[in-house]
């Protein structure tokens, strides 16, 4: 049997940022793992106000999902500022947020979710948990090219070389669109996960919860916004 087939898994880190992909990814780890722990990365985002959004979605989520909340571990959060400032970009400077001269959105980071996964593998390594799981999308990848499901692919097969073991990453967004996503979230913990991400999660590029709208708090105008607030009208209209 090859290192990289799949095999049935007891614990999960979930790469959690506090926003509406990542709580419902909790969600979904929580539904299926038997212990889950949370890995936040302080990369000197603009928007760091989902800092403090994750702790809420994660206090909230053992209310939501009551039946799971004793699978919940521990957080963990991980300076990557010196990262961040090396990679700068509309996310971690006052930059507009607007197409770069390769077509990409001046919002992405330069190997964002490499990074993220190597550390998240390295402290799951530590922590002795089986699976990382991550919201990476294809679908609604926003011009991203580290959400691909080529690049999680290839980064799951590096890293279970570099490690010298298995290491398996879930991305159960991957084929989704944000509608899709919504309901996802519905389908697992009903209108107490949906009301959870609506009030606690946090999404927009720019740190403006000042509005609150039928899909969460944001700006309404950055792509982020836009990309949630689209999905959440879908999802209601279906």
């Amino acid at each position: 049997m090859s290192a990289f087939d799949r095999q049935p898994a007891a614990s999960a880190l979930v790469l959690f940022s506090g926003g509406q992909d990542s709580a419902t990814c909790l969600a979904w780890a929580l539904d299926r793992y038997e212990r889950v722990e949370t890995v936040g990365f302080d990369y000197g985002q603009r928007h760091a106000v989902e800092m403090q959004a994750r702790l809420a979605v994660r206090a909230g989520m053992t209310g939501a999902m009551p039946d799971r909340a004793e699978r919940l571990g521990e957080d963990h959060v991980v300076d990557l500022t010196g990262y961040g400032a090396i990679a700068e970009s509309a996310l971690t400077a006052d930059k507009a947020m607007e197409m770069d001269a390769r077509g990409l959105p001046t919002t992405f980071v330069p190997g964002r979710n490499l990074v993220f996964l190597s550390v998240a593998a390295a402290l799951a390594d530590r922590r002795g948990l089986n699976v990382l799981v991550g919201g990476m999308c294809e679908t609604d990848f926003s011009g991203y090219p580290d959400c691909r499901r080529d690049t999680i692919d290839a980064m799951e097969r590096a890293l279970s070389l570099g490690l010298d073991k298995p290491v398996r990453i879930e991305t159960p967004l991957m084929a989704l669109t944000k509608a899709e996503t919504w309901d996802l979230a519905d389908r697992i913990g009903g209108e107490a996960l949906v009301e959870l991400i609506v009030e606690t999660s946090h999404t927009c590029y720019r740190g403006d919860r000042s509005a609150r709208h039928a899909w969460g708090y944001g700006c309404g105008t950055c792509p982020a916004c836009e990309l949630r607030a689209r999905g959440h009208a879908e999802w209601v209209a279906a």
